[in-house]
């Protein structure tokens, strides 16, 4: 249907042509708001009327029978019917639909992905610093970034993953000194423990295990470091490094349960070793973009939009956070990332604004609007009805990994992508773990084991589908069915657009909902060898989208359930 659908697009472009130069190169089809007006629209006859004088409705009325009188509409459209002030709702001919399951068996899992492009794309995103385990707005952010990137690379972009975080500065610090504690004997409640609002401590059981080990002289081994402790009570230094790695690799281990690869590991501390921020902020000097006023260093960010000016080295002489995501971002246009995503929390939208003002007052070259943003909310989890706020592992939080213990990857995958990431939501454990149609990710998955589990009973080459007589599927199921998995692609590229692969969640369920409603209206193993077939690669197609749909999300299509 989408070669169908490309050849009725060309027949449209070379009506208008014809019509008017130049107007086919606005060749478009709509979806008609209402099914029964049609499987495609065109508002060409509204858009040509006022540049040719004429009337829409009857200028839409010669279009129509110059289209049908196109070979493309001949042989693939039932009808072509005006409505309203001129629109053209365009009525496929049941043949045309089928052909969508020729195409999605034919080209199986690449089904829905575009060509490469050779566009490079950095994915930047959990980005959490070592100073605890990853928590459940981790997960989130894990699961938005991954499929992002999968939703990225199946529009034909070169995607590159990249983790940030900091492993120096306060937090670090109060890592360490809060290991320190624990290896000479005290814990949270002791006199010695640090306590009250302008005290800081790690209180998590995590931070006992760190001592332990360190204690031990223990090697811990990340995805990008590895250190030996020490076992030296006294030696800070130590302490902090063998507590960065430790983390680390706790994190790493986290994101493995999860399912999510990184392809590098970026460090704010070698922004300033290697003398990047200091760099950038003589760019921004140099370019006449900052002011000295009150012993502290000012960017003119309100030259690009920003509500104020804002600080970027304070009295004492350190820098305000935002100057090293400045350098950082030079760094990933430097890197040839001329397309660059970053997801993070509500609670750096403060920060985009000074960002993007650093990067085009420091005159290389980057574009306004770069990079581009994605921010999501927190997630309350709820169990038996009540909030769950606190994990004894982590001291203060729900963990990832309590999620997943809890749960499945494939539910906090699934659940975590299926709103929209500036929207609150609450995971729900016990529908995260029911085994029924409330449960969305069960709802999904179920559908692809039910179809395996029919083309398991049939027993034959799912191959040999591809060339079947499709004519028996011309019931209304069967058709609305058809015309689902061809929104598959379009589908797919508007999610892409929108870094929203909240879209795939619902088109997966609404497919779902679909194919539960063909398989109890039609029995597909039936004796009529015919129209078994048809049926049989219609849902063997069906079963191909919905695992294409899911692996994008991350999530797996189970052949039994």
């Amino acid at each position: 249907m989408l070669l169908v659908k490309q050849e009725l697009l060309a027949a449209l472009a070379n009506t208008l042509e014809s019509f008017s130069p130049g107007a086919g190169a606005k060749a478009i089809f709509e979806s008609p708001k209402v099914a029964a007006h049609g499987d495609f629209a065109s508002t060409a006859a509204m858009q040509l009327a006022k540049p040719l004088g004429r009337k829409p409705r009857e200028l839409a009325e010669e279009l129509s029978a110059a289209l049908r009188a196109t070979p493309a509409f001949g042989q693939w459209v039932d009808a072509v019917e005006i409505a309203g002030p001129g629109f053209l709702n365009i009525r496929l001919k049941t043949a045309a639909k089928q052909q969508i399951v020729r195409e999605v068996l034919a080209a199986g899992e690449a089904f829905g992905r575009q060509p490469a492009t050779g566009d490079k794309v950095l994915v930047e995103f959990v980005s959490a610093n070592p100073t605890g385990p990853l928590h459940v707005g981790h997960g989130r952010q894990a699961a938005l970034g991954d499929a992002i990137c999968s939703l990225l690379s199946t529009q034909g972009a070169d995607v590159y993953r990249e983790f940030y975080y900091n492993d120096a500065g306060v937090q670090i610090q109060t890592l360490a000194h809060s290991t320190q504690l624990r290896l000479q004997g005290f814990k949270p409640g002791d006199a010695e423990w640090p306590s009250g609002e302008k005290a800081a401590a790690y209180n998590g059981d995590y931070i006992a295990d760190i001592a332990e080990d360190f204690k031990a002289k223990k090697t811990v081994s990340a995805d990008d470091r590895a250190y030996t402790a020490s076992g030296d009570v006294e030696d800070l230094d130590s302490i902090r490094q063998f507590a960065v790695a430790y983390l680390r690799r706790e994190q790493d281990l986290d994101l493995k349960a999860f399912q999510v690869k990184f392809d590098n590991y970026y460090l704010e501390s070698s922004l300033y070793t290697s003398g990047r921020v200091a760099a950038t902020v003589q760019k921004l000097i140099d370019a006449g973009k900052t002011y000295e006023q009150d012993g502290a260093l000012w960017l003119k960010s309100t030259d690009y939009g920003d509500d104020k000016d804002r600080v970027m080295r304070k009295q004492d002489g350190t820098y305000t956070y935002f100057v090293p995501d400045v350098a950082y971002h030079i760094a990933k246009w430097e890197r040839g990332f001329h397309k660059v995503v970053n997801i993070q929390g509500t609670d750096h939208h403060g920060t985009i604004a000074r960002v993007r003002a650093g990067l085009q007052a420091a005159g290389v070259g980057i574009p306004a609007g770069y990079p581009d943003y994605v921010l999501h909310t927190m997630v309350r989890v709820v169990k038996g009805g009540e909030e769950v706020k606190i994990s004894k592992r982590a001291g203060s939080y729900v963990t990832l990994r309590d999620l997943i213990e809890w749960t499945s990857t494939d539910a906090v995958r699934f659940f975590l992508l299926s709103r929209k990431p500036d929207t609150e939501y609450t995971f729900d454990i016990d529908l995260a773990v029911a085994k029924n149609n409330d449960n969305p990710v069960y709802y999904v998955q179920y559908a692809h084991a039910r179809i395996c589990s029919v083309l398991a009973a049939w027993g034959g080459d799912v191959a040999a589908l591809q060339g079947v007589d499709l004519s028996a599927l011309e019931s209304p199921a069967a058709q609305a069915l058809m015309l689902l998995l061809a929104k598959y692609p379009a589908m797919l590229t508007a999610a892409a657009a929108d870094f929203a692969p909240h879209d795939v969640t619902f088109y997966l369920r609404e497919l779902a909902a679909s194919y539960h409603s063909y398989y109890d209206a039609e029995r597909i193993l039936v004796d009529d060898e015919a129209v078994k077939k048809a049926r049989l690669a219609l849902v063997a197609a069906t079963a191909q989208v919905l695992h294409n749909g899911l692996a994008v999300l991350g999530v797996s299509a189970p052949r039994k359930m």
